[in-house]
């Protein structure tokens, strides 16, 4: 690799670490914070098709980048990100606006759920810098080790757009 890929790179760690911590906490202070108002729409099933549609832009980017197709990829992984941070803003404006729905299933199901939704938060905290740093090695082409690391980074976005579709269709009886 030339120093002025490593460079590149290194120009944009200190943003990925910021970013990666920043992201988490704001979210989480935000949900302490309630605002008296209604929104006009009823976001969980928004958002939850969004996750749907983040997933099915993995799948097709995977695909793409398979048949070699990369400007297909490449815009295909940009609207993904788009979509993630979309989802974020309403999930994070409904929590702040609604109270939160309790599960109401029982016995097994339950433990089901709770397994799904708690390794659904962890591990979207977990992709935040795993995405960041595969974005930047693509943008600043360092490619072989884009796609090392995308390896990674592929599977657990998949995993927590997919589980967030099975966790709001899993509560969304007790809304």
């Amino acid at each position: 690799m030339n120093e002025d890929k490593i460079l590149d790179e290194k120009k944009y760690n200190t943003l990925i670490v910021v970013l990666s911590i920043a992201i988490p906490v704001v979210v989480a202070v935000l949900f302490g914070v309630k605002i008296d108002a209604e929104l006009p729409i009823f976001l969980p099933p928004i958002y939850a098709t969004t996750n749907a549609i983040t997933a099915l832009v993995l799948i097709f980017a995977f695909i793409a980048i398979k048949n070699k197709n990369i400007k297909l990829h490449e815009r295909l992984m940009k609207f993904a990100i788009i979509l993630s941070v979309l989802f974020l803003v309403m999930y994070v404006a409904y929590h702040m606006t609604s109270d939160s729905t309790k599960y109401g299933g029982e016995g097994a199901i339950a433990y089901v759920y709770y397994f799904i939704l708690i390794t659904h938060i962890l591990l979207s905290i977990v992709v935040i810098p795993f995405v960041l740093i595969t974005y930047v090695r693509a943008i600043t082409n360092s490619i072989e080790k884009h796609k090392k690391i995308a390896k990674i980074t592929f599977p657990l976005w998949l995993y927590v757009a997919v589980t967030g579709v099975i966790v709001y269709v899993m509560i969304s009886p007790y809304y």
